[in-house]
């Protein structure tokens, strides 16, 4: 049985270069030369070995945990959310530290927080530009980072927010060059990355200035923020985590809840605008969330899920090979990196009819299977803010569509831009709000809801 399924033959370094800058369209086109199966050479990471199959994901996502290290796979990030994040931990330790971050994640803790997800939304939206066009991932990210500080930080003292507020985006948001100092954390005592350096202590000493400050609380007990959750939690030996572990999940909940939901709320909104039918329906779901009908809620999740669907945020993820492991028809060697390929699978017609069309009818009343709709990863390492992104989205999606009136546009859709691990809109995702609406009292709906207000077609 052969080890590795063919490939490129391109040296590793052009391979690279050609992800970091066409990710998507690179994997696609080897997907149509090699089948749905096929290797990369990645420097920094290795040996990649991309599956679209949703029977070899299964294998993936079901295997033992111990042979297929997710842990190790996102090892690049250890220099900025730490070595005892969630994210970097394998095996039992992962386990023991998934379990104690969980509650916070609950469908009831979240639901708590969605009144929090709309104030916040709502006072973005009414310093939006209206009459002009203008990107709005912007303003995506900065609800969905006041939403992270609020809910999950859960900073309330006016000053510490105001830094937090500075100091986040300053770390979140380093670019390519910074990231060579993320993934070697070494370089940072080197001149040309001292910066990276100086940006995480500070946001460090805001995160732990906040943890001393829940550990003093001596109302911690009624708190609902994640934060005050992850202090209280214990494990079965009673053993809660450290100030270092608490500040790592933090700075993880940051770096892997902010950016990617702002982004897919940013695609949300540029799919909405080139398909004038489907934003009607959105702004009549959005009336009927506020006024209680289920229907609602239902209509704009399935804008999340298909908007998730066509435009993932990350494009695979991955599993280091701790054995030798038979998938696919191929024995692959210990240390070779499987990569279930999110987006390839969302885009393969025969799962998805029509898959390049923008329809979220086909997720009503769908519950697409784990391996066939996978934005949040799978298995034992699906995103543990699946749920709250999930909620998230569609609370601002609500707010956004009864607050104010989008134009359509008869414009190309923008093209995917990767950033980082992140596939964002070209442009920032561009909209043009029309006019502003004043949000009707919630009300419950009594029949067919009226048909939306259209700006014209640009």
């Amino acid at each position: 049985m052969q080890k590795l399924p063919p490939g490129p033959r391109l040296p590793k370094a052009l391979q690279t270069a050609i992800v970091l800058r066409h990710w998507p369209r690179f994997v696609a086109w080897a997907q149509r030369r090699y089948g749905d199966v096929f290797t990369l050479r990645i420097a920094s990471v290795g040996t990649v070995v991309y599956l679209t199959n949703p029977a070899d994901i299964k294998t993936v996502f079901a295997g033992d945990p111990a042979v297929f290290h997710a842990g190790e796979a996102n090892a690049m990030l250890a220099g900025l959310v730490g070595n005892s994040s969630v994210l970097l931990l394998d095996d039992d330790l992962h386990r023991d530290r998934r379990r104690l971050m969980m509650a916070p994640f609950a469908r009831d803790a979240v639901a708590r927080q969605s009144a929090a997800m709309s104030q916040i939304a709502a006072e973005d939206i009414a310093g939006w530009p209206v009459g002009v066009d203008f990107p709005v991932a912007p303003k995506m990210s900065a609800i969905t980072l006041e939403v992270i500080l609020r809910t999950v930080v859960g900073a309330s003292d006016p000053a510490r927010l105001a830094a937090l507020r500075t100091a986040m985006p300053r770390v979140l948001g380093l670019g390519p060059w910074a990231t060579l100092a993320i993934g070697s954390p070494g370089l940072m005592r080197h001149l040309p990355w001292r910066y990276v350096r100086r940006r995480i202590e500070q946001a460090d000493r805001l995160l732990f200035a906040e943890i001393a400050d829940r550990r003093a609380d001596k109302d911690l007990a009624a708190r609902t923020d994640v934060l005050s959750m992850l202090v209280r939690a214990a494990d079965d030996e009673h053993r809660q985590m450290t100030d270092r572990e608490l500040r790592d999940q933090l700075m993880t909940l940051l770096a892997a809840g902010h950016d990617t939901t702002a982004t897919s709320l940013s695609w949300a909104l540029e799919r909405l605008t080139r398909h004038p039918e489907v934003l009607a329906k959105a702004v009549a779901a959005a009336e009927d969330s506020a006024a209680g009908d289920p229907a609602g809620d239902e209509y704009l999740d399935a804008i999340a899920k298909e908007t998730l669907r066509i435009r993932p945020v990350v494009f695979d993820v991955g599993r280091v090979l701790k054995a030798p492991v038979d998938i696919a028809g191929y024995h692959l060697p210990a240390g070779v990196m499987v990569a279930p390929g999110i987006g390839l699978v969302h885009a393969n017609p025969a799962l998805y009819e029509n898959p390049d069309r923008f329809e979220p009818d086909r997720m009503l009343g769908a519950t697409p299977g784990p391996t066939t709709w996978l934005p949040f990863g799978g298995g034992n390492r699906r995103c543990l803010g699946a749920t709250f992104a999930m909620a998230e989205m569609r609370i601002v999606l609500r707010e956004v569509l009864r607050r104010v009136e989008l134009s359509t546009t008869a414009a190309a859709g923008e093209r995917q831009r990767v950033r980082h691990v992140i596939l964002e809109p070209k442009h920032g995702a561009v909209i043009r709000v029309c006019s502003r609406r004043a949000p009707p009292a919630p009300v419950v709906a009594t029949g067919p809801a009226a048909p939306a207000d259209r700006c014209p077609v640009e």
